[in-house]
């Protein structure tokens, strides 16, 4: 699918990863509805593409913030192509600490941001990207965001790697599912990456992170690396039901 002239939503748009994807397909020549709690860097990010971009607050728990997002989509642009679903909290914790088990609520809104509002968002926008012309064979491409550590969590991130395990397991029955409807669907899982919260360490810190890397021994590119891929991922129309690991070849220790 050619990015110049289409319509990507994308989630947690208004920094680090998601923002990195606003610029690369904004530039690309794409209209872009941006999704984000936060309003302030959302709209200064919008402001930039003049008509061709719009901030929409959201919280993806909430079912009638995500039909708000796709419905700006159709009420300002008129369709939706693409889907950068990258919306997520990276929370913490053990199984049992000090003071007793750990709280079930905090697990419980990891998963409720991280996978049953990725699901909602990728929902409802498949249903208006069904309502689009064939181009090549093709409506609409859906890119879930999930991590490394779906596969290789360390200690603390029992709830972060379930959510984001379960956005890999959903990725091949849902372009199966919508393989009938002319929708792609693939999911990037990113290894560590030079991101501003990542910046607010310590230099050596972020030094430290990066030798982990195998093969580049430095943290990921935002742009040149993950936008990038993003892109090609909209692009090749091959790509389709799988899950790339996007992370230099590291595994991540326990701890």
């Amino acid at each position: 699918m050619n990015v110049n002239g289409k319509v990507a939503i994308v989630t947690g748009g208004a920094s680090g990863l998601g923002e990195a994807a606003v610029v690369r397909l904004a530039n690309a020549g794409a209209k872009v509805v941006i999704s984000d709690l936060n309003e302030e860097a959302g709209n200064q990010l919008a402001a930039k593409y003049g008509d061709n971009a719009i901030f929409v607050k959201c919280d993806v728990t909430n079912p009638d913030d995500v039909s708000a997002v796709t419905q700006a989509a159709m009420d300002k642009f008129g369709a939706v192509h693409i889907l950068v679903n990258n919306a997520g909290v990276a929370t913490g914790g053990r199984v049992i600490g000090k003071s007793g088990p750990a709280k079930l609520e905090n697990f419980q809104f990891t998963v409720n941001v991280n996978l049953i509002g990725a699901f909602d968002m990728l929902a409802k926008a498949a249903w208006e990207m069904d309502k689009n012309e064939e181009e090549n064979g093709e409506k609409g491409v859906i890119i879930n965001v999930a991590s490394v550590a779906a596969f290789d969590g360390q200690i603390g991130q029992a709830a972060y790697s379930a959510s984001k395990a379960a956005v890999v397991g959903m990725t091949l029955p849902i372009a199966r599912d919508l393989g009938r409807n002319k929708i792609r669907c693939v999911t990037v899982a990113p290894g560590i990456f030079n991101t501003p919260m990542m910046q607010q360490m310590p230099e050596n810190v972020r030094e430290s992170l990066g030798q982990q890397v195998p093969m580049p021994s430095r943290l990921g590119d935002p742009d040149s690396e993950f936008a990038a891929f993003v892109q090609h991922i909209v692009e090749n129309s091959y790509l389709n039901g799988e899950t790339i690991r996007l992370d230099g070849a590291i595994r991540m220790a326990a701890k």
